[in-house]
């Protein structure tokens, strides 16, 4: 007899989600937002699903938006307007990633991969 297959109710770790995890592991080790970049980029070439289509351009554009961001904050810490914005860029990127790392738990689209805001 074959057991009877149950739907899977745990964590699902594809592609989306790890790059995600990495985005949020950055803010404790630094350099794991580097490799999901990394990933991104390389798993977007060879991507096969629609719904991880939407999370790559997604997760890609929230990490050089970011990255963009804290540059420009970093010239600004001169004129001390620099210091307000790293809170609010790292919030951004985190709820970036958590957004993302839920759709892709149940392996919906991003809705608008384009976006700026959430």
């Amino acid at each position: 007899m074959t057991e009877p297959t149950t739907p899977n109710s745990g964590f699902d770790l594809n592609q989306p989600t790890i790059i995600s995890l990495l985005y949020l592991g950055s803010f404790i080790t630094g350099v794991s937002g580097l490799v999901g970049i990394v990933l991104a980029h390389v798993w977007q070439g060879e991507n096969r699903d629609n719904w991880a289509a939407s999370h790559f351009t997604y997760l890609i554009r929230t990490f050089w938006i970011g990255f963009l961001a804290s540059i420009i904050a970093s010239a600004l810490m001169f004129v001390l307007i620099g210091f307000l914005l790293f809170p609010v860029i790292a919030i951004w990127v985190g709820v970036r990633s958590v957004l993302s790392l839920l759709k892709a738990q149940k392996q919906e689209p991003m809705p608008d991969p384009q976006t700026l805001l959430f």
